[in-house]
């Protein structure tokens, strides 16, 4: 038996890895690099197209127990992200080519999985398949998905990637390095503004000219990765409480808490490039020149990537799919990644892993496995796949989803530590009953 898996993304990957580890046989369909989508650039798989970062990595936070519960379940999106970090204090930061390499050479080197580029127009609904082609699903492919689901009502939003910079071109007498609250080693590069410099700052961002965006219906804004310009548009103390809040970055060269502040991360292992941290954009290149270059040490930052914007598309999956990622109309048919809802590298993954493992054990004449709602893994299916939703929208994982305890914690850190241990302790529950490795 073998399993078609469309898309060489996170989840695609994961899932094929998941499939293979049980001895099933995997054709692995990648479109690069005979096409491109228009977030694309690399010709390897997994390729981050907008952070460098899988965000926090501690158990306290729901994507870090995430994470963790990937760990053991075997997760070659983990092993691979754990093996490229870079600095980024609590949070788990890769090197973007590094990551997308590695991913790419354990898929081509399993056995069990066949690498075939080739863009996939249809769904053959006699062969078992994993569609994981992501938010940027082609056209053709998107209007048969749209035939399948017999014309379903189909819902997208939009998503932006930050701009990246040269290190080098970052000026380190106005900027310095510090992690917000003291956490990690001063991984990330900070950029200090005085009141005047965040009025004038936000003025000419908020009246900067935008790309044009052509083919979407509506003007919907995901609020996980909105554009820096359209949280400015809300208000101008707005972005004081979001990426440029200066809590805990006291300023060494005067000593003082500046009025707001800019964050840079790592972007890659040497170092030599950096992300701005929460800048997602559409606005058009020479205005994200002209604007980022009033934050204090970007004056003369030389930008290796501009910050783009490109359509996300996702079903709606509580009408569509079980909690297995399963299509209720056709059993053969799996969904995976961002195009069934679920929002983030690490939450595409997930799905990829739930959908391989389960589907790889029904192949095998085995007892999927229901997580349940008292883990990460589970919630975030269980999120996905329940009907009682009217209004379904993309959604990171978080504590919110995770079934509550049965006492009353008050403290938070306290309560989502004993949330996570029950999570961790399901784990090896599930591993021990349905003889994981």
């Amino acid at each position: 038996m073998t399993v078609n898996v469309i898309g060489a993304g996170l989840a695609g990957c994961e899932a094929a890895w998941q499939l293979a580890q049980q001895g099933i046989k995997v054709n692995l369909y990648e479109m690069k690099p005979i096409k491109f989508s228009p977030a694309h650039k690399l010709k390897t798989m997994s390729e981050l197209v907008c952070s460098n970062s899988l965000r926090a990595d501690n158990i306290e936070n729901a994507v870090g127990l995430l994470k963790e519960e990937m760990r053991l379940l075997n997760s070659l999106i983990l092993k691979c992200a754990d093996e490229t970090r870079v600095p980024a204090g609590g949070a788990l930061a890769v090197d973007r080519e590094g990551f997308s390499s590695l991913v790419t050479k354990y898929i081509t080197e399993n056995e069990n999985i066949t690498v075939i580029n080739e863009e996939i127009e249809d769904i053959n609904t006699d062969e078992y398949t994993i569609i994981a082609t992501g938010p940027l699903t082609s056209g053709k492919l998107y209007d048969n998905i749209k035939v399948f689901f017999d014309n379903d009502k189909y819902m997208h939003f939009y998503d932006a990637a930050a701009p990246i910079v040269l290190s080098e071109s970052i000026d380190m007498t106005k900027a310095y390095k510090a992690a917000r609250y003291g956490k990690g080693d001063a991984d990330y590069i900070n950029c200090p503004m005085e009141k005047d410099e965040y009025e004038k700052f936000y003025k000419e961002l908020i009246n900067a000219e935008c790309a044009d965006v052509h083919g979407f219906e509506k003007n919907m804004v995901f609020e996980g990765c909105m554009p820096i310009e359209t949280m400015a548009k809300r208000g101008e103390q707005t972005m004081l409480f979001g990426p440029l809040k200066p809590v805990g970055l006291e300023n060494p060269y005067t000593g003082k808490l500046p009025y707001a502040v800019v964050q840079l991360r790592q972007d890659n292992k040497e170092a030599s490039m950096y992300n701005i941290v929460g800048f997602q954009t559409h606005l058009k290149f020479g205005e994200q020149k002209r604007v980022f270059s009033l934050i204090p040490g970007l004056e003369n930052a030389e930008f290796v990537r501009y910050g783009v914007m490109h359509r996300n598309t996702f079903i709606n999956s509580p009408k569509l799919l079980n909690s297995l990622f399963q299509c209720k109309k056709n059993e053969k048919i799996y969904f995976a990644g961002q195009i069934t809802g679920v929002e983030g590298y690490v939450e595409s993954a997930a799905s990829g892993l739930i959908a391989g493992l389960n589907l790889g054990r029904k192949l095998n004449n085995l007892e999927t496995i229901d997580f349940t709602k008292t883990t990460a893994l589970g919630a975030l299916s269980h999120y996905i796949s329940d009907e009682s939703v009217t209004d379904f929208q993309p959604m990171n994982v978080n504590f919110g989803i995770i079934e509550p305890l049965n006492e009353k914690i008050r403290k938070k850190k306290e309560k989502n530590e004993k949330i996570a241990k029950r999570a961790i302790d399901k784990i090896f529950k599930i591993k021990e009953r349905y003889d994981l490795v």
